[in-house]
């Protein structure tokens, strides 16, 4: 089942963030991963602001090709350029499949 990477933060060094932004597409590419959006514009439609400035969704073949991504050498050299120049969270969820009736799972 594909997975799914939900990534926020808050950019306080926008030129050094632009170096992670620079080599992140080439290592998703290794790993068929793909950007679903990308820094696109967030609207807030019910409760507070829930995440900072930027957010950014990843899609992967399934949960393990999205963590063997999350670990390659290569990507982790880049993630460095954003834990300079940002706070924020990377979130991994696995779909379930059903997206018709899924269980709630409360």
């Amino acid at each position: 089942m594909p997975a799914y990477f939900v990534c926020t933060m808050t950019i306080h060094d926008p030129d050094t963030y632009r170096k992670y932004t620079a080599l992140t597409p080439a290592t998703l590419a290794r790993y068929d991963g793909k950007f679903l959006t990308r820094g696109d514009a967030v609207e807030t439609i019910e409760g507070g602001p829930a995440f900072a400035e930027r957010m950014v969704l990843l899609e992967f073949p399934d949960r393990e090709t999205a963590l063997a991504w999350y670990r390659d050498a290569d990507y982790q050299s880049a993630a460095e350029f954003r834990r300079l120049a940002s706070s924020g969270r990377m979130l991994l969820q696995v779909s379930r499949g059903n997206t018709k009736d899924p269980d709630p799972k409360v």
